[in-house]
């Protein structure tokens, strides 16, 4: 298969589905973790690193559950762009990036990125998160497809703003709730879990036989 086209079926930026136990096992140290507005991340810039931590525990916020940050989610994508995506992907990473808090920045009249907060992130979120048409969807995908083979034929490209915001959220979503499940305390106390089988009921209801819970994965 051709590296352009395994990189359209990995999503153009999270291949996470080749993460590795040792990757996955930064969501397991929750317990050690220091408060993340002190988080020093190990490959995005520290201010990205606090505006995606913030980013992240809207998405996925503290209830009766613990948050994305308190799972290590941010560590682990941090790790994650670092140590398993190309050079090419972690540009597009970046740079989708640079533009989604770009833009809040500015929005919320603040100085630096560092200065945001979830009241400036949160209505970005609500934008970029909302279900889109077919056509939008349509349009966004052809736009990455053709800037990411520009990119990797060794030329240059635009994003339109729009869509790298559209892009950059809905894969930060996609890949926070990939490694929120992925935790240990998620997949073993807060989701349906069964390490070992045990009786086949063939016709029982899914929701009353794991009470309402979706499957650890």
């Amino acid at each position: 298969m051709e590296r352009r086209s395994a990189l359209k079926n990995m999503g153009l930026a999270f291949g996470y589905a080749v993460a590795t136990p040792t990757l996955l096992s930064v969501l397991q140290s929750c317990k050690e973790k220091a408060p993340y507005a002190e988080w020093v991340p190990s490959f995005l810039e520290k201010d990205k690193g606090f505006a995606l931590a913030q980013t992240l525990d809207i998405i996925l916020p503290k209830t009766d559950t613990p948050s994305a940050t308190e799972m290590n989610v941010h560590t682990f994508i941090d790790t994650f762009i670092k140590e398993v995506l190309e050079k090419e992907q972690q540009d597009f990473v970046l740079k989708r990036m640079d533009m989604f808090f770009s833009k809040i920045q500015k929005d919320a009249g603040k100085e630096t990125i560092a200065d945001l907060t979830p009241e400036d992130i949160e209505p970005a979120l609500k934008t970029y998160l909302r279900k889109r048409t077919e056509e939008e969807e349509e349009i966004h995908a052809k736009a990455i497809s053709g800037y990411m083979e520009a990119i990797m034929q060794g030329g240059e490209a635009t994003l339109e703003e729009d869509v790298a915001n559209f892009s950059f959220a809905n894969d930060i979503r996609d890949m926070a709730t990939f490694a929120y499940k992925n935790s240990e305390y998620i997949g073993e106390e807060v989701l349906a879990y069964l390490p070992i089988p045990g009786e086949y009921i063939a016709c029982g209801d899914v929701n009353e036989l794991t009470n309402n819970k979706a499957w650890s994965l």
